[in-house]
């Protein structure tokens, strides 16, 4: 088994949500437009199940997902409730209410799934999802997630490095930064039949924040395949940043020289920045950073808690930023 050493930022029980309350973004959606554990265990033991059926992996992702293996972030965690993470959710494609990707992304096919590979690399072309992940064991990581909203949970997410799988396109010299695009299939996605946003849905990184050894293509969650709504088949997690930046439904990956749009920057790019660093130091133009609802929380006592530089991940990713001005680069 495979023990890797605990860091400072890494979560401790109390701050981990309870699987019951992970999936409420949309309210702000709606407002804006308006106004302009695993450690080496079974997959059949630890299956998540929704609506009464469990979440197993299709034949093809089986052997990845025969084991996972420990690492320390969340070591010691208890999970939050499984049927909160998928009923609290911001994924536009299906809808603008924390309740409506659960109820309408039945319609995603995600199996079987290809990336698109493309740009500045050695190594490109279309890739069945299960070549992606076949050469990497299936990690399990329980990380903080920050929404630009203001609110906040913890959850335990199963996938591999995602600097291990860039690397093995050979990006060239001209490849500074990395784009990724959601899927754009109205017939699997009805909201992408709207122009709230300007669909496909997009975001990128810097190639050196990809490399960094916190960002996670994600396959699953709870220890099992991610369930539609949380961006099945596959997604990023990038926890020092906001959590619009952790893209779902991947289907294009592309090496590229210039800064690329991405969606939320192109829709209000006073509010949104490329970079999206979680920074209490930096307030939304309409609300306040240095605080934020932990889920779960009552209506009547929420469980208010002072937002960390970088989600508390300053030690592993403060140094891909020393000579920037985080208050401009936002």
């Amino acid at each position: 088994m495979q023990i890797k050493i605990a860091k400072p930022s890494d979560c401790h029980e109390s701050t981990v949500t309870p699987k019951s309350v992970y999936l409420n973004r949309r309210q702000f959606m709606q407002a804006g437009l308006a106004s302009g554990a695993a450690l080496s265990f079974p997959v059949n033991a630890i299956a998540s199940v929704q609506n009464g059926n469990p979440l197993l992996p299709p034949e093809s992702l089986k052997p990845s997902f025969a084991s996972i293996i420990e690492t320390p972030f969340g070591k010691t965690e208890t999970s939050a409730p499984f049927e909160t993470a998928t009923t609290y959710n911001n994924f536009y494609e299906f809808g603008y209410g924390k309740g409506d990707p659960e109820k309408n992304a039945e319609s995603l096919k995600p199996y079987p799934w290809k990336i698109t590979i493309e740009g500045e690399a050695d190594i490109t072309g279309a890739f069945d999802l299960e070549d992606l992940i076949k050469d990497n064991q299936l990690e399990e990581r329980i990380y903080r997630l920050r929404c630009v909203e203001a609110w906040s949970m913890v959850v335990p997410w199963v996938g591999i490095p995602l600097g291990a799988l860039l690397k093995k396109f050979k990006p060239n010299s001209k490849a500074k930064y990395v784009y990724f695009e959601t899927l754009y299939d109205p017939s699997q996605m009805p909201a992408q039949n709207g122009n709230s946003l300007d669909w496909p849905y997009r975001e990128g990184l810097r190639i050196d924040e990809a490399m960094n050894s916190l960002s996670l293509l994600a396959v699953g969650m709870y220890g099992s395949i991610l369930p539609n709504q949380n961006g099945a088949p596959v997604r990023l997690v990038v926890p020092w940043k906001y959590g619009f930046k952790s893209i779902k439904s991947i289907v294009t990956i592309r090496f590229v020289e210039q800064m690329p749009q991405t969606t939320w920057s192109m829709l209000a790019p006073n509010e949104y920045g490329f970079y999206a660093n979680v920074n209490p130091g930096v307030d939304h133009p309409r609300w306040s950073q240095k605080q934020e609802r932990r889920l779960p929380g009552g209506l009547l006592f929420p469980n208010v808690i002072d937002t960390q530089m970088f989600n508390g991940y300053k030690e592993e990713v403060a140094s891909l930023y020393s000579n920037m001005n985080l208050t401009r680069f936002y």
